[in-house]
């Protein structure tokens, strides 16, 4: 299983909402999949962002180099080198457009469970 399936998975358990796979392969040098969704509210952005990194540890043995934004969980970003996870609040994720910004990636098809 891909690293960015995994980190979808982990974020659908913890019922995150409106779940989108960017591959950025070619267009960026600083990651080729970015993974975003949207928690309801700060509890739960905390919760999906603990339980992808839970997920990405028990499966592929990874940890993220870095982690923004868990205590004030409006943007949770979590580097994990060539794949970055966004879990936004509502009103972050509708400001900050990242799939607007990040147009030109290709969105990928999440395959059914």
């Amino acid at each position: 299983m891909p690293t960015w399936l995994a980190a979808v998975r982990a974020a659908e358990s913890k019922k995150a909402t409106d779940v989108r796979v960017l591959d950025l392969t070619g267009i960026t040098s600083f990651a080729d999949y970015f993974v975003i969704c949207t928690g309801a509210n700060q509890r739960q952005v905390q919760a999906i962002a603990d339980e992808v990194r839970l997920q990405l540890k028990r499966r592929a043995g990874e940890l993220p180099i870095s982690v923004e934004g868990y205590e004030q969980a409006e943007w949770v970003l979590a580097d994990y080198g060539d794949l970055l996870v966004h879990v936004f609040s509502p009103k972050a994720r509708e400001y900050y457009g990242l799939e607007r910004l990040w147009r030109g990636g290709k969105l990928v098809e999440i395959p059914e469970e």
